[in-house]
């Protein structure tokens, strides 16, 4: 199967809508923070003839086979090797000093999802890696192996809001006592028992705790904690960002960024706003927008997504 056949870009020409505006002149800078194998990076470098694509990625693998697919684009892109949060330095590299749009497509690809013996899938066994970037780093089965049972309990609950965090970490800690838990099947084998059969019928038990680990191994929050700021501090006037968000963790915290960042400064009780506390920011699309039934037909993963985007309509003060 060719790249195209295996990866479909969410939400795709809602993004090329909503961050087109920001490509129009020659020379535009748009940023893909989050590459993957080059879906959304393909067809903005096609719809807008003169803008230079910076592309990041943490996956070697993702950005091999982004290289390979926007080969007759490469004298208008530099992929560059890093975590989302290195917008900054990329832009550097690239020889730039701003974004005119940027592009943030969270989660886990289906590059990773797909490749079996990566560990994120727990519909298949493999080893307990989940490192996007497999070249370095602690793996899903070194978390199991050594946090303690409250540490395993704090990630369960804060990055998979899972309700049966506590049961679920006092077996893992009961199990790997007896041997270590190395590949995804013993884990879910071991997840499995610990649900209630009522719970089961709910939703297949290991998804929220693999999500969890996942986010642990790869530090993504603390990625986006740090990216969604770079990115904007990085935008020209007129400059627009989009997210896509596959889980309510990130798109709590997009929302609330970005609320802050179209708050008027003015103290409180000031009767006329001042221009240096104006907003810098406005919004471009009201609450979060999701895909439309056909497209979460045709492309499942698509379902979950969340979109916000904001623009930028003045210099910081």
């Amino acid at each position: 199967m060719s790249i195209r056949d295996i990866h479909t870009p969410v939400l795709l020409e809602r993004c090329l809508d909503l961050l087109g505006p920001a490509l129009q002149h020659d020379g535009a800078v748009y940023v893909d923070g989050t590459l993957g194998m080059g879906g959304h990076a393909e067809a903005f470098l096609e719809r807008f003839g003169g803008i230079r694509l910076v592309g990041l990625d943490r996956d070697p693998a993702a950005l091999r086979i982004a290289g390979e697919r926007l080969e007759r684009f490469a004298d208008r892109t530099a992929l560059v090797h890093t975590v989302y949060d290195g917008v900054r330095d990329a832009l550097e590299e690239a020889g730039e000093d701003h974004a005119d749009a940027v592009l943030y497509d969270l989660g886990v690809s289906s590059l990773q999802l797909d490749e079996t013996d990566r560990g994120f899938a727990y519909a298949k066994d493999a080893p307990l890696d989940m490192r996007m970037d497999p070249t370095g780093g602690v793996t899903a089965a070194d978390v199991v192996a050594t946090y303690s049972e409250g540490q395993l309990r704090r990630i369960f609950e804060r990055y998979g809001e899972e309700k049966l965090a506590a049961r679920y970490a006092r077996f893992i800690v009961g199990a790997r006592d007896r041997a270590p838990i190395e590949r995804s099947a013993q884990l879910v084998e071991i997840l499995t028992a610990a649900t209630p059969a009522a719970v089961q019928r709910a939703g297949h038990p290991a998804k929220r705790v693999f999500q969890a680990l996942r986010i642990e191994v790869n530090g993504e929050l603390a990625a986006l904690e740090r990216a969604i700021p770079a990115a904007l501090g990085a935008l020209a006037v007129g400059g627009r960002i989009a997210v896509l968000s596959y889980q309510s963790l990130e798109d709590r915290f997009v929302k609330r960024l970005f609320a802050e960042a179209t708050a008027s400064k003015a103290p409180a009780g000031l009767p006329v706003e001042l221009p240096e506390h104006a907003p810098e920011f406005r919004l471009l699309v009201r609450g979060a927008e999701q895909a439309g039934e056909a497209e979460s037909a045709s492309n499942p993963r698509a379902r979950p997504v969340r979109l916000r985007a904001i623009e930028r309509v003045r210099e910081a003060s």
